[in-house]
């Protein structure tokens, strides 16, 4: 057997194969066949070429795509993983190619009606493809585009009136993560609720799969164009979710560049005038004429605004940005394989501290009663003014090597007579500097009261819940559940074993198990 492809009634695939690479091949061949398109537009996303296809309308982001450097990161991430990790890069490898084979396979035409309204053929990804998707993907969510409008309201209003825009206010929306043990459940067994609230998106960012092969045996939320499922699993032993921990691990600097016979050079924070790198890129652009950009780079990093002839809005200088990826070519895939082999929290804990970009708050549950409550990914060591606006050039560039603290963590074994559910993501306690400011906390109050009290109880800083009905009674099965209403779920009896027996339900209501005997099933189809 090389690999197997089953459907269930509802499409979901369902992967088996010999070997992790083998897998990761047919889920690459899969992820084509059902979202060829998005994986289309992520590609270009990814390279800065939208616009040669969706016009005018796209050439900002192909901009920022190019200035920021995406492709190259990713390349040089990549480059990094082979010499690093040569199994997840043979396994990212592995992906990519099934992505190709799945885009281009004979006799089975691409039925995505796009590719015939745009004209667009599907281009070949490389293997540095699927870190490029997930750095396009998660690049705006660390808040230099909130330091940006910061920037934007001092200059034009006033320092005093960026107080006026601050989002610690009543707010109507924003992620919410429960893990509650098994103490307060009907079964004995945890509940985990990974709920990050992003923006609509069409297609959606996540896809319903499930991976097998005899190391691992997992169900998940997939990000197309990305192999393994990196934010939601689980493998009958263990589970994870994630929300966005909204740290700020982003710095954007203020630049004073000039042009030389020899090119551009930056001002440095010794008062030298230093080389910068420089070169002229084209992005085309439908409908439309062909568009220089120019790329330049100081020792801060990207300059992703203005230039040596100043901003647009006629200030003298130009802004870098610093982002973690980009300064240590590493963008986390180390975490993706051992997340899938992981049997218990601690070692979801241990495959966590690979992870790099983006920054998650991270809630882990597993059947012997382990509960993980922690943030992953890498924040830099810098000034706090880092956090607010653009900061001039001088001073010690941020370290990225460590983190700004050890992780915030809350690992705990279950006892008798223990159950308080860890708290959800909000800003008190909080020890990674969010890149935002800070977010009331009368939603965490409101659901840690629902939850240990019958919304009696008070959260751990002493703030009374909000008012209103109680939520409705926990499942009574333990569960994990994502805001695309999938649910994985393990048989209470033998989820000691993720091989034994896995299931999951669709929002539907539609239920599948898959065991070691029979996985094809009657009510699906098998693709070969």
């Amino acid at each position: 057997m090389s690999a197997e492809t089953y459907r269930d009634a509802w499409g979901i695939p369902h992967l088996r194969a010999d070997t992790p690479h083998e897998l990761a091949r047919a889920q690459g061949r899969v992820t084509a066949r059902d979202r060829a398109w998005q994986l289309e537009v992520e590609r270009h996303r990814a390279q800065g070429t939208s616009a040669s296809f969706l016009g005018p309308e796209a050439l900002s982001w192909d901009r920022l795509a190019r200035r920021a450097r995406l492709a190259d990161t990713a390349r040089r991430c990549f480059t990094a993983l082979e010499r690093k990790d040569p199994e997840t890069a043979a396994w990212v490898r592995a992906y990519a190619d099934g992505v190709n084979e799945g885009l281009t396979e004979p006799g089975r035409p691409n039925p995505a009606p796009e590719f015939a309204r745009t004209g667009l053929v599907p281009g070949r990804w490389d293997p540095w493809t699927p870190l490029g998707v997930w750095l396009a993907t998660h690049i705006l969510f660390a808040g230099f585009p909130a330091k940006l409008w910061r920037e934007h309201i001092s200059t034009h209003l006033g320092p005093e009136a960026v107080a006026l825009f601050a989002a610690d206010g009543p707010g109507t929306a924003g992620s919410n993560g429960w893990l509650v043990s098994g103490e307060r459940t009907t079964t004995g067994h945890a509940l985990i609720a990974g709920d990050p609230h992003r923006f609509i998106e069409d297609p959606g960012v996540y896809q319903q799969v499930h991976l097998s092969c005899p190391e691992f045996d997992v169900v998940g939320l997939a990000v197309p164009g990305v192999p393994g499922v990196a934010h939601f699993g689980h493998t009958g032993t263990v589970a994870w979710a994630i929300t966005n921990a909204m740290a700020d691990y982003q710095d954007l600097y203020r630049e004073r560049l000039r042009r030389t016979g020899a090119g551009v050079e930056a001002l440095g924070p010794d008062g030298i005038w230093h080389r910068a790198a420089r070169h002229t890129e084209r992005i085309d652009v439908a409908g439309e004429d062909t568009v220089e950009v120019e790329i330049i780079e100081t020792d801060r990093g990207p300059v992703i605004a203005g230039g040596p002839e100043g901003l647009d809005d006629g200030t003298p200088a130009a802004l870098s940005l610093r982002y973690p990826p980009r300064v240590t070519a590493d963008l986390g895939f180390g975490a993706l394989l051992p997340l899938l082999r992981a049997r218990r929290v601690a070692d979801v804990d241990r495959a966590l501290d690979a992870w790099a970009e983006p920054v998650n708050v991270v809630q882990a549950a597993d059947t012997e009663g382990g509960l993980l409550h922690r943030v992953a990914g890498r924040v830099p060591v810098r000034p706090a003014a880092n956090g607010l606006r653009p900061v001039p050039r001088l001073g010690a560039r941020p370290r990225v090597d460590r983190l700004a603290h050890p992780a915030p963590r809350r690992p705990h074994r279950r006892r008798r007579g223990d159950g308080q559910p860890a708290r959800p993501g909000h800003a008190p306690g909080r020890r990674v500097r969010p890149a935002a400011p800070r977010r009331p906390h009368h939603r965490a109050a409101r659901g840690q009261g629902a939850l240990v009290g019958g919304g009696h109880a008070r959260d751990p800083h002493g703030h009374p819940p909000g008012r209103g009905r109680p939520p409705p009674d926990p499942p009574r099965s333990p569960a994990f559940r994502g805001r695309t209403g999938f649910r994985s779920r393990t048989d209470a009896r033998s989820g000691t074993d993720a091989r034994s027996g896995t299931g999951f339900r669709s929002g539907t209501g539609f239920r599948s198990r898959t065991r070691a005997q029979g996985r094809t099933g009657s009510r699906g189809r098998t693709d070969t």
